[in-house]
């Protein structure tokens, strides 16, 4: 056994080991482990990859449908959308290694996404992205945004893989730790998925991809625990992406895909090298012998500490049949890729490193992936809100004057800044970009398209975590119902701050209850996902922000509906009711200076109905326009709707009514009421449509008419949507420009 410094309880916890849990290591080992078990120990029973705090609760949501392939548990999540064909997807956070260096932190957060994806044997089509920074007059907040945005511009541009949509919102909760969340969107041959259990003994086992060096050590660890003043002192822990080199690993393992060589492949993403060989182990019921040496080393002297805990990028471990290593090599040599047959599989159940003529790990498997510490940690409820009282309101701003500051304000301003660093057309498949309810990609020489979308509200999990939890999932549901896809399943990245301490684990309890709620209701499952925890500062935690990607399918793209006006004269319809409510909304915060108030509730029968009626319009035909109402509520929304058509080049406005009488025109125009679309069709079938909404139990209502160069409000005055554009299109430029 090769010597290591002595483990002293010091030792223990800068590995992140509590006292306890490394008695436990101790008893699973029944002796002291070496530096490099230790070590391996620590990553594997960190909180980013045993999910410690968490498991118990994940338990609980729904994960099942009949079109779920594969649920959580690999490295991405699968779903079947017909003709052989399967989408194959995931969403992860790169959180504190973009606080700590934003550029390589974000397109480093890209690069693992994608080997998710393409580990399991697709082809990547799409990337999504869901940014929270702080706030804006932070001194840290534009430093973090430049970096982040060219990071992930810069991996996903370099790799020929379009970024079609996201989100990007600011408040101060994250000004100590900003969120990052990738998503990554593959298509598969559904009778070609690979899987990560590792094949039977004997077989060898092999390692493709960069070389490895001593970046990211500590990177698992590192994401599993809160920062402090200090934290610029973890930048080493932060990995360099290459993005050249993971395009030449996609090509080379999706040509070795299409042979019969390999047998099982895992992805080395967090805790590296240890993270995948145990894990293919543990879910092949096995065990596995490296020669470290052979492993492709980029710096001299490296230890088996320094090895197995590198989180190196663009590598991948593979599990290859008898016989096939030369097929293999051939290809990544092609390729220009690193290939080294590092290894065998075991019948002993254990993980056996050596290096040199030295032992330097000898490790049992079980208790690496099944006997981590599962806490379920004590939790207390987040205190109801009391409702808003409309007499404690102070005098409204004239409401064009808050449209106005609303849709130029940071939340809801144009993210085109933000886009346009990223190249969404490449492949050719993108046919609605960045800016609608949900990106559109081509299923490519089909006529079916897939809808993307990533949503959450915080300031309404912070406020109700329950509610919020499953507002965020009918979000989702509604942004794909918008474009006329059906909803087939979610990816989550569940962003909370320490779980220690009870009030925060209270916030992920409801969160988790309400997406479980809205999960089952909609028919809407979870099939993969990612949770991270510790987003604090010094005591400072970042709002509740269980960020949902969803996944719909249209099955004809001709008929995808966007949200711009077409014409003038078609009839502005509301369908769902308004109520006015304006607790926890954008309004409340950014117009009035108030966060309070609970959120508005949430029907999820009605969302069903409501959802599943405004897909069928948009299937038949009926519709010429289509926008949910969310942040900001309804005169947004047809602001939004105005200023879509604008970018199609078209001058189309609207004349509204007034707000049904006894209903606040403030708290009508500006409530965050839930359940909602703006639908507009031509005059000729509107009748018809408002008919048949109410034969469904649908309230529906007319708003008013599209017309003219100008949003004009009965009873208030009219604004022209060229102001309204610029507004909404100045703020992030600008912000941006400014001197530091």
């Amino acid at each position: 056994m090769i010597h290591a410094p002595e483990i002293t309880p010091e030792v223990v916890a800068g590995h992140g080991l509590k006292p306890d849990e490394y008695e436990r290591v101790v008893g699973a080992l029944g002796r002291t482990p070496n530096l490099t078990e230790l070590g391996i120990f620590s990553v594997m029973w960190s909180e980013h990859c045993s999910y410690k705090s968490s498991r118990v609760w994940l338990k609980t949501l729904p994960t099942t449908a009949p079109w779920v392939i594969c649920g959580p548990g690999e490295n991405a999540g699968i779903i079947d959308i017909g003709d052989g064909l399967a989408v194959v997807f995931k969403m992860e956070s790169h959180n504190h290694p973009s606080f700590i260096e934003p550029y390589q932190g974000a397109a480093t957060g890209v690069g693992g996404i994608l080997r998710d994806v393409f580990t399991m044997g697709a082809r990547p089509i799409a990337n999504m992205n869901a940014l929270r920074f702080g706030s804006p007059d932070h001194p840290k907040t534009r430093h973090l945004v430049a970096g982040v945005v060219a990071g992930i511009g810069g991996y996903g541009n370099c790799i020929g893989v379009p970024t079609i949509g996201g989100e990007c919102t600011f408040h101060p909760s994250y000004n100590g730790n900003n969120l990052v969340n990738a998503m990554t969107v593959g298509l598969v041959d559904a009778t070609r998925i690979f899987y990560s259990a590792a094949g039977k003994p004997g077989h060898p086992v092999v390692y493709v991809g960069s070389k490895t060096g001593r970046d990211g050590i500590h990177g698992a660890t590192m994401a599993s625990a809160e920062f402090d003043e200090k934290s610029e002192e973890k930048r080493p822990t932060v990995q360099v992406g290459d993005p050249f080199t993971e395009k030449l690993l996609l090509e080379a393992c999706l040509e070795l895909m299409a042979t019969d060589a390999i047998e099982a492949i895992q992805d080395m993403g967090a805790a590296g090298l240890t993270c995948s060989s145990v894990e293919m182990a543990g879910k092949g019921g096995t065990g596995i012998e490296l020669d470290l040496d052979l492993v492709p080393q980029r710096e001299r002297g490296m230890s088996a500490y320094e090895i197995m805990l590198s989180e190196s990028q663009e590598r991948m471990l593979m599990v290859l049949k008898p016989g096939r290593e030369d097929i293999a090599r051939r290809v990544f040599e092609k390729w220009d890729v690193d290939f080294a047959v590092i290894g065998r599989v075991t019948e002993t159940g254990r993980l056996v490193l050596r290096k040199g003529n030295e032992l330097a790990a000898d490790l049992p498997i079980p208790p690496l992936v099944d006997e981590a510490p599962i806490y379920r940690r004590p939790f207390v409820e987040t205190p109801l809100r009391a409702p808003i009282k409309p007499e404690s309101l102070a005098a409204h701003p004239p409401v064009l004057e808050s449209l106005v500051k609303l849709i130029g304000g940071p939340d809801l301003c144009s993210k085109r800044w933000i886009w346009e660093q990223y190249d969404h057309m490449v492949m050719a498949d993108t046919v609605q970009r960045p800016g609608g309810d949900a990106a559109v990609v081509r299923v490519h020489g089909t006529k079916k398209a897939l809808a993307i979308t990533t949503d959450c509200t915080p300031r309404y999990c912070a406020a109700d975590p329950k509610t919020g939890g499953a507002q965020a999932v009918v979000e989702a549901w509604r942004n794909l119902n918008a474009v006329g896809a059906k909803p087939l399943a979610i990816t989550d990245c569940l962003n909370f701050a320490n779980p220690e301490r009870p009030e925060v684990m209270g916030q992920f309890v409801g969160c988790i209850q309400g997406m479980s709620e809205a999960c089952r209701a909609l028919d809407f499952p979870v099939v993969s996902g990612n949770v991270s925890l510790y987003n604090e500062t010094s005591g400072q935690g970042v709002q509740p922000t269980p960020a949902i990607g969803g996944v719909g399918l249209i099955a004809d793209v001709a008929l995808m509906a966007t949200l711009g006006f077409k014409a003038e004269g078609d009839v502005i319809l509301i369908l769902g009711e308004t109520k006015g409510h304006l607790g926890a909304s954008l309004y409340l915060r950014d117009v009035l200076g108030r966060e309070e108030g609970p959120p508005p509730p949430v029907n999820l029968a009605v969302e069903r109905r409501t959802g599943d009626f405004v897909r069928a319009l948009i299937a038949q035909g009926r519709l010429t326009a289509c926008h949910d109402v969310s942040d900001g509520g309804l005169l947004i929304a047809i602001a939004e709707m105005a200023i879509g058509a604008s970018r199609a080049g078209l001058a189309i406005g609207a004349k509204l009514i007034a707000p049904p009488s006894g209903l606040d025109p403030a708290a009508y125009w500006f409530g965050e009421d839930q359940a909602r679309y703006v639908v507009t069709a031509p005059p000729t079938t509107a009748d018809r449509l408002e008919a048949d909404a109410k034969a469904a139990g649908i309230p529906v209502g007319r708003l008013g008419l599209t017309a003219g160069p100008e949003l004009t409000l009965e009873g208030v005055g009219a604004i022209s949507v060229s102001d309204i554009e610029r507004a909404h299109e100045a703020f992030l430029p600008a912000f941006m420009a400014a001197p530091a």
